[in-house]
């Protein structure tokens, strides 16, 4: 005997692809340059400075500004022709999420479900009920959230941008001002939902893309410069980076005369790294690089030549 019936397969996994997207604001001030992104199911880090343009590249995914020119796809929605179609699919927790004072975690999660559509009363006793478990947060499910520490807003924030099960979820600048349990805690969630959509976070914080992301990209001052999956991006830099303990008084002109690309106090005096092709002098040894290095060494690379135009 047959069975004619179809098999049964889980729907295929969305990518979100932009191409050239540009964004330029009234003023005239160019937040976005011609970005292109290919990104799948997981975490996705984009790094960058702060007024890089990450912000603005999540909104414009996010539907909540148009950008000047380009394209953005998810799967099978043109998320600039079809910005219902996206909202459907989308979880955000905006940089500067805000709360509403003396409402309940519990009640407000449900206002917000049903704000998201979610009318039938059962299920989104359901819906809720889970995301409160899931992000740690039922045993202070009846206090009002204007009064949850940072880290159990943030927490609260994830679960409103989870509701509806979404496919796409964008979180900018999550773990900022957290204490290092809480942003722990924060990250874990993040890498466990990662598993099955398409999760960007948005951050200058490199540990964290360090931590949760496959695969990343740098942004810097509206560009895309570099993208990849990390281990492989910061495999290009070995033998390329070197460290010197030194004075603090010293480290004006070490800048000066090497390419310093991070300084910091350790027991007392100044841990340099600097990058070059070969030994840059005496005292100074080879050390493994590391995504922070790769971060720097970008940043540093790009002001240089925009210093120095004419060379290469």
């Amino acid at each position: 005997m047959t069975n004619d019936s179809p098999p049964n397969r889980e729907p295929r996994a969305s990518t979100l692809v932009l191409e050239n997207v540009s964004h330029v604001y009234p003023s005239g001030v160019r937040a976005l340059s011609e970005a292109s992104l290919e990104i799948p199911t997981g975490m996705f880090g984009l790094l960058g400075p702060n007024g890089a343009g990450k912000s603005t590249l999540m909104r414009c995914v996010a539907t909540l500004q148009s950008p000047t020119s380009g394209s953005i796809r998810f799967g099978d929605i043109d998320v600039l022709q079809q910005p219902e179609a996206l909202r459907a699919v989308l979880g955000y927790l905006p940089q500067d999420f805000g709360v509403y004072p003396r409402v309940s975690a519990l009640d407000l999660l449900d206002h917000l479900a049903v704000l998201k559509g979610i009318s039938q009363r059962g299920e989104r006793r359901e819906m809720v009920e889970r995301l409160l478990h899931q992000v740690n947060l039922w045993e202070v499910r009846k206090r009002a959230v204007a009064g949850y520490s940072g880290g159990m807003r943030q927490r609260f924030g994830i679960a409103q941008a989870l509701l509806g099960s979404p496919r796409l979820v964008i979180v900018d600048e999550p773990t900022a001002g957290l204490d290092p349990e809480e942003r722990n805690r924060f990250n874990n969630l993040l890498a466990e939902i990662g598993q099955q959509v398409v999760i960007i976070l948005s951050t200058h914080i490199v540990e964290d893309v360090a931590d949760l992301c496959p695969r990343m990209a740098i942004i810097d001052r509206g560009q895309i410069v570099l993208q990849g999956q990390p281990s492989e991006l910061v495999r290009g830099l070995v033998g390329k980076v070197w460290r010197r303990m030194i004075d603090h008084s010293d480290l004006s002109r070490f800048q000066a005369s090497h390419r310093v690309i991070t300084h910091r106090f350790r027991s007392g005096r100044t841990l340099i790294h600097a990058l070059s092709d070969e030994r840059p002098g005496d005292g100074f040894e080879p050390v493994e690089p590391s995504l922070d290095d790769l971060y720097f060494a970008t940043l540093a690379t790009r002001r240089e030549a925009k210093a120095n135009p004419s060379h290469p």
